[in-house]
């Protein structure tokens, strides 16, 4: 299981919101079976639908870095 918050704070390079679809698609490429929502992206380009934006990035895993590179 990956936490949101883990992800955010261990990677402060990443500036917005789509930086942190990314840091979750390498995740769930990397084996995480689950995503946390422990917290809200704090990001000014955080959708109102930033929930199941992740999910559905976190399904794709590796298909969405292949798809934005």
């Amino acid at each position: 299981m990956v936490n949101l918050s883990d992800l955010i704070i261990y990677n402060p390079q990443v500036h917005d919101f789509e930086g942190l679809l990314r840091l979750v698609a390498q995740a769930a490429d990397d084996g995480a079976r689950f995503v946390n929502f422990d917290v809200k992206p704090d990001y000014t380009d955080t959708p109102r639908s930033w929930q199941t934006d992740i999910e559905r990035v976190f399904a794709l895993g590796g298909r969405y870095l292949r798809g934005r590179s």
